[in-house]
């Protein structure tokens, strides 16, 4: 299937693990696809894809990747150079924050990049580089992740199936349809009245540092990820002894409270502004091709934008080739438009304050 092809980068490999779980083929005369999908779309869907292998969009340029992880990796040792040569008084610990707070945002967008198994061409090294980033760097379960996020691409906007959109009704009512059949089932967890208000201080400064800090760790430890936790502590054991022997405990506690609260801001908003505006509903068992088209929309592309959303501004084609290097998603981005514009498909575009703005 179009999932599976996407998802995977040695499909023969995988296949090997599939072979016991394999009861029969369909029979000649079994239509290959269901009706109530659209078989023309799924078939230019697949020529496009041929053509993205042949133009090799699928292969990574390793010097975008390693220059990307060094700018991280600099700037995460910057913000404590600055609180050990400037000392800890108000305006050397600010700068710190704000350093280090883009160090862990960049590096997400690369524990992203690594996750999809897009910076090398053998899986295990994807793997193991998005243990460093995820684990080491950022303090997090690279499995957690890869579990929820698989979920999430496989299914983007279908209640019950994709994890991201979990907080509809208890939080936020999200979709215009679900809007209503809350409405009109009077049911009401939260003031959804005022909730584009009570968003600014409840989801984006509070899902890294809150929900995620625990999510992560009961996740690993109920799955048995006993090599993530392990990779885990050590990022703890490093902030805490680096920051901890320049810092009191109550300022240590703040220091990395805050900077979880500015990088989960800056996540929350560019991860949101793709999928929440669009449609929210159940499933409807679509192909492929349509279900991601339908829920994903674009930002336009400027160095900046493409920098700081980690070319998730280019969300339509990463959704269609999860796989592909993202420094590949302009170039493949007109065939994309043509595809749509071809089947009447709407592909939305917006300026990147727009997509922020549609969100609230």
């Amino acid at each position: 299937q179009d999932a599976f092809v996407a998802f995977h980068v040695d499909k023969v490999l995988v296949s090997k693990y599939l072979k016991p779980l394999q009861i029969g083929e369909l029979a000649p005369d079994q239509p290959s696809i269901e009706p109530t999908k659209n078989k023309t779309l799924v078939k230019d869907f697949h020529e496009l894809r041929a053509t993205v292998e042949k133009m090799g969009l699928l292969k990574p340029n390793q010097l975008f990747f390693f220059l990307h992880l060094a700018h991280i990796l600099l700037l995460d040792t910057a913000a404590w150079l600055i609180l050990f040569y400037f000392g800890t008084s108000l305006m050397p610990f600010i700068v710190s924050l704000v350093v280090l707070t883009i160090s862990q945002a960049q590096a997400l967008w690369l524990q992203h990049d690594l996750g999809h198994l897009s910076v090398f061409k053998k899986t295990k090294w994807n793997h193991l580089l998005h243990k460093f980033v995820m684990c080491h760097l950022i303090g997090a379960s690279a499995k957690w992740w890869t579990l929820l996020h698989s979920q999430h691409h496989a299914k983007p906007n279908c209640f019950q199936k994709d994890p991201d959109i979990d907080m509809h009704p208890f939080l936020f009512t999200l979709g215009k349809k679900f809007s209503v059949e809350l409405g009109i089932q009077k049911k009401k967890y939260m003031p959804y009245n005022h909730q584009h208000k009570y968003f600014f201080f409840t989801l984006p400064p509070l899902l890294i540092p809150t929900y995620f800090q625990y999510h992560t760790f009961y996740i690993a430890y109920t799955k048995r990820y006993w090599v993530d936790l392990a990779w885990m502590l050590t990022f703890y054991i490093r902030f805490f002894f680096t920051y901890g022997s320049l810092l009191e405990i109550k300022s240590l506690l703040a220091y990395y409270f805050i900077f979880r609260m500015l990088e989960s801001s800056w996540f929350v908003w560019v991860s949101q502004m793709n999928h929440i505006p669009t449609d929210i509903y159940y499933d409807k068992n679509l192909d492929w091709v349509s279900t991601q088209l339908q829920v994903t929309c674009n930002v336009e592309q400027s160095l900046f934008n493409d920098w700081f959303t980690g070319h998730l501004n280019f969300q339509i084609e990463h959704h269609l080739f999860p796989t592909m290097p993202r420094h590949n998603y302009w170039k493949v981005a007109p065939l994309v438009k043509s595809l749509c514009a071809k089947h009447g498909i709407e592909y939305q575009c917006k300026p990147l304050l727009t997509a922020f703005a549609d969100i609230v």
